[in-house]
């Protein structure tokens, strides 16, 4: 595939923190430089380093990537409007920007793939949910979703109604992550730790924990093995694991918020 998009090009529509992450991606995987081409006058000056070529749109390309804010995709999608005739692929990384809404832009034949990668893509450790429409065919699928495996991982959705829950769970997740730090540091700080010492002890408590949580061993079993009966971890997980006051009844209401303000504003 790495073949394709060096003979037919990939084109980038907008070439921000996203659009560079994967850019570099691609080009460690093998992708040329000279194969990509770059339409947005904005892109920091570390992407013209890189040898891509910037410019208007060329006659053809393998893939176009969509990688401009959601604001203002309405403004841009012209300038590549009519690139391929029906044979270019596109994949849009554009949150709540819909495949109706990418088709009637594109044109209703034109092969469509929605992506949402999450924040942690831009240090190749991210995840994302792909889709497309009924023009993609499974080989255009593999391709978007090589595309995509070069800053993490990646899972196939079965339609597009899944998207809204995917970007309250991954997309919006991190931030839910770097407020457990913040919460963690300040409660530690609260039992007597220095500001610094508390942020240091969470920041590595979290992110060493999800290096575990990616292994084989599913995430209660986890929990378990560090859980002494009558311990200090169990004493937390009491207060923690309460039915009606602990972390998942909040953070299920939490993602249900994500998700439904993802549904507005896909609808608006």
């Amino acid at each position: 595939m790495i073949d394709q998009l060096n003979a037919r090009g990939v084109v980038m529509l907008g070439c921000g923190k996203m659009g560079g992450a994967l850019l570099r991606g691609w080009l460690a995987a093998g992708v040329r430089p000279e194969a990509v081409t770059v339409i947005d006058p904005g892109a920091p000056q570390d992407i013209a380093a890189l040898g891509v070529t910037f410019g208007a749109c060329p006659d053809q390309a393998a893939v176009c990537v969509l990688a401009v804010k959601p604001q203002m995709m309405a403004a841009a999608l012209p300038s590549v409007a009519g690139l391929g005739g029906g044979e270019t692929l596109f994949v849009s990384v554009a949150a709540g920007t819909t495949l109706t809404s990418l088709e009637v832009a594109l044109g209703a034949g034109s092969p469509i793939v929605r992506a949402m990668p999450n924040t942690p893509a831009a240090i190749g450790q991210g995840i994302s949910a792909l889709v497309g429409n009924d023009a993609v065919t499974p080989k255009a699928l593999d391709l978007a979703e090589t595309l995509m495996a070069a800053v993490g991982q990646t899972v196939r959705l079965e339609h597009e109604g899944q998207m809204d829950a995917v970007t309250a769970v991954s997309g919006s997740g991190p931030a839910y992550v770097f407020h457990l730090i913040e919460t963690l540091a300040a409660a530690g700080e609260a039992e007597g730790l220095p500001a610094p010492m508390a942020l240091a002890l969470a920041k590595a408590t979290v992110a060493g924990a999800g290096q575990l949580a990616l292994g084989d061993t599913p995430p209660d079993q986890l929990r378990v093995n560090v859980t002494s009966p009558g311990g200090t971890t169990a004493a937390a997980l009491e207060v923690l694991m309460d039915d009606r006051t602990g972390f998942a009844p909040l953070l299920r209401r939490a993602v249900a918020a994500a998700r439904a303000r993802g549904a507005a504003l896909a609808r608006a």
